[in-house]
């Protein structure tokens, strides 16, 4: 299995992480991913790490697709790639809440899975550099024609050579999309993913793959998973340094009637945890909204406690259908501890 280290996104004061990463690279790690939400973007800092490492593969946990055109997506993932040598660039893409698409991008919610296709293909194209760039799309179109075109632009070609294999990620979740992932990326960072829940998923990866008409399989397809990852004698502390975000993402990451992170934990059979906390966070009563967080919840998704209990609920993880497990941890410990674990099996 393929080990990743997230860094996510700055808190209020920008921080990457260099020794950590450099470390994770030390022991083998075999990508750093990036998130952006509404802060830091996720571009700038591995344009800064490509030249603090050497190896290590540099992805996008995601590039919003909000947040810049496909062009501009290509643009970027390649100028990075190209920096760091070539051949080190994962393009993650991702959509996220209407609150955030229109209230922070300003953004149109639009079809999200036509987006997704047509930014693909759009970044395929620019990518590949076989001819002037132009794409009939159902949410977004090359040249622009729409409202207040002046009829002028014209299908244009990359100046930059640039790499034509940059692999495309899509974190998705819902049937419909991951079917589209499965189709059209070389990868998937799924939203939900743990160990036991790949045989609801493996249906609809594999009609995607019948889609692609390529003979396209999970052989030749990244699954890359994620997991919390807290080193502590005391799994009670850890497990409660964890809910706050849980809270924030299942009370608050979105509307009330729109919101993915809420969606997962009540198709997951916490329906009832996930009513009350998002009742509470959007009451005011954060507090409260945390303590609601069920341990199960927490548990199920992470690795937390002493290394001898991490490096054991590791074990499930390999046997997942994952390709890949990044961590989640600024613990210079916990990547030491997941690093073990993989090489025990």
């Amino acid at each position: 299995m393929k080990l990743g280290l997230s860094i996510g996104y700055s808190r209020a004061h920008m921080d990457v992480p260099v020794k950590l990463v450099q470390r994770a690279e030390e022991l083998g790690y075999d990508s750093v991913w990036t998130a952006e939400a509404y802060g830091s973007d996720a571009v700038t800092p591995l344009a800064y790490l490509a030249a603090k490492t050497s190896r290590i593969k540099l992805g996008t946990g995601i590039m919003q697709l909000a947040a810049r055109t496909p062009a501009n997506a290509a643009m970027s993932a390649a100028t990075v790639d190209a920096m760091a040598g070539g051949g080190r660039f994962i393009a993650g893409l991702g959509v996220s809440g209407p609150q955030i698409v229109e209230g922070w991008y300003g953004q149109p919610w639009g079809k999200p899975y036509w987006r997704m296709r047509d930014y693909v293909a759009i970044m395929r194209k620019i990518f590949a550099r076989e001819a002037p760039v132009s794409h009939e799309g159902r949410e977004i179109s090359l040249p622009y024609k729409g409202e207040g075109a002046t009829g002028l632009g014209k299908p244009l070609k990359s100046i930059l050579h640039m790499n034509p294999n940059i692999p495309i990620y899509l974190a998705t979740e819902n049937e419909t999309t991951v079917k589209l992932t499965a189709e059209i990326a070389d990868g998937w960072l799924p939203l939900g993913f743990a160990p036991g829940s790949m045989e609801d998923y493996r249906p609809w990866l594999e009609e995607g793959f019948r889609r692609a008409g390529n003979r396209k399989s999970l052989k030749d397809f990244a699954i890359q998973a994620m997991a919390h990852v807290e080193v502590d004698s005391d799994i009670k502390a850890a497990l409660r340094r964890l809910k706050p975000e849980v809270a924030l993402y299942v009370g608050g990451m979105g509307h009330k009637t729109k919101n993915f992170h809420n969606d997962l934990m009540v198709k997951r059979g916490f329906g009832d945890a996930a009513k009350r906390i998002q009742e509470l966070y959007l009451a005011g009563r954060k507090e409260e909204a945390i303590d609601a967080v069920p341990d199960e919840w927490v548990d199920g998704k992470a690795l937390v406690g002493p290394p001898a209990r991490i490096k054991e609920r590791f074990r499930p993880w390999l046997d997942s259908g994952a390709t890949g497990l990044t961590i989640r941890s600024r613990q210079p410990e916990a990547i030491e501890v997941i690093a073990e674990a993989a090489r025990r099996n």
